[in-house]
This record gives structure tokens, sequence and C-alpha cells, in this order.
């Protein structure tokens, strides 16, 4: 009798530093991961190209390709090109999370991280990149309750506090992909994926209008949001719960 069992997730780690490299490795494992590891870029960008991965955690500074280019090349030119990329940095400086993020990685974490979080962002770039019948889409998830915000999926139907907002399509979708990965910072490009979906004529800029227009619904003060935050150089996140 054939198994059902899905498989397992399978990720490409792309680290230099050993001891960090099998640290991840180890969580990994301990969470049933399977993984694949490289301590290169080019060979990280070898193997990226030859299989397919659920996610990749990809250090910025490497030897031989850097970081930042074997994120442009996986997203020009490889067999991932939307799966999420984690981008790991020894760099605290903003104008290199950005750089990162720009190059096409879904979040960052900065060294020295915590196992607990980068457990926590490796679950949620899962969640984001599964396919369509497993992961949170808007048409076939289970309703979402974030702080004092409903959200139904199967109804369209949204309620903050004791009363109910209307969305349009493109306001839902952004709301719902927000609050079902609080806490993760998504850059403008990963919205307009997420959202618009490729399609022609819209810019990053469309994000930042369907933004305001989103707060303007469902915060209580929209000038000073409390539910979607402006990560600033990178893009948005819905607030952490624990936050609240």
């Amino acid at each position: 009798m054939a198994s059902t069992l899905a498989p397992r997730p399978t990720i490409l780690v792309v680290e230099d530093e050993p001891h960090i490299r099998e640290l991840v490795c180890l969580h990994l494992e301990l969470e049933d991961l399977a993984y694949v590891q490289a301590a290169e870029g080019d060979a990280g960008l070898a193997l990226a190209r030859s299989q397919h991965f659920d996610l990749v955690i990809l250090d910025l500074m490497l030897p031989g390709l850097d970081g930042v280019t074997v994120c442009r090349a996986i997203r020009r030119e490889s067999m991932n090109t939307d799966v999420p990329v984690l981008m790991l940095t020894a760099r605290r400086e903003e104008s290199d999370k950005v750089v990162g993020l720009d190059s096409g990685a879904d979040d960052y974490l900065t060294k020295p991280f915590g196992v607990r979080e980068m457990m926590a962002r490796v679950r949620a770039l899962l969640r984001r990149g599964a396919p369509a019948a497993q992961s949170p889409a808007v048409d076939a998830s289970r309703p979402i309750v974030y702080r004092h915000i409903e959200v139904d999926p199967a109804r369209r139907k949204v309620r903050v506090g004791e009363r109910d907002v209307e969305l349009t399509t493109n306001e839902f979708q952004l709301l719902y992909v927000l609050l079902a990965n609080a806490g993760i910072v998504f850059s403008r490009e990963a919205l307009l994926n997420k959202v618009w979906k490729g399609e022609a004529f819209v810019t990053v800029r469309s994000v930042d209008t369907l933004v305001k227009r989103l707060r303007k619904k469902i915060e209580a003060a929209p000038g000073e949001p409390s539910v979607i935050l402006t990560v600033w150089g990178a893009g948005y996140k819905a607030a952490d719960v624990e936050d609240a």
C-alpha cells in the first residue's frame, strides 16, 4: 500500500561559517525538515539550479558569489524563482538589509540570532511558500483572529472590533497576507507578487497606496498605525501579536 505521508520540506542552507551552518542544520533536523547545505555561493547557486527547494537560507557574505548575487540569480534563472529566501547577515546597517530584500529575499536575520526566532521565521516562510492547497490562500483557508480583527476568507468577511469592514479584493488579499504572517517583513516587491500576482502596469508605489487605503479602514489612528507597520527601507509587516 502506497504511503500517503507528504514529503518533508527540503531547505537549502548556504552558509560559509561551519558552526552556524551546523547549528542551522541541526535545528532543521530537530523540526523534521530535510536540508542540503553548501559553504560557497557558487555551490549554493548550482544546487538551486539543479533541484527544487521549499526554502533557501542564504548568508549575505559568502566566498565566491556573494548572497545578493546568488539571490538575484535564483530569482532570475533557477528552479526556485518563487521559493521563499531567508537571508542571514552579520551587518546591522539598514542599507545592507535593504539590499538583501531588494535582491529578492523575503526576510532577514541579523547575526547573532536566537534559534527560536530563526525557526519561527522558517516556519512562517514555509507556510507562505506552501502549495496553494496547503497554504493560507484567501479562497481556501481557515479564519484568522488577530488581536481585535477577524478575517473569514470563505465569506470574504472582515470584522474590526464590533464593526464589519468592506474591503476590495486587493485590500482583502493584502490584509490576509500580512496578518497570516504577523511579524514577518514583506518587501514591496514581495507584496506585488502576492497581491497583484504579476499583473502589468503596477509598481511598488501601488503597494504604498493600497496600504494607505487599508489603514484608513482598519486602524483606529491611520496616521499612527498599530496593525500594519512600515519597516523603513524594507517594506511592511503586521505587528507581532505579543507586542499588542
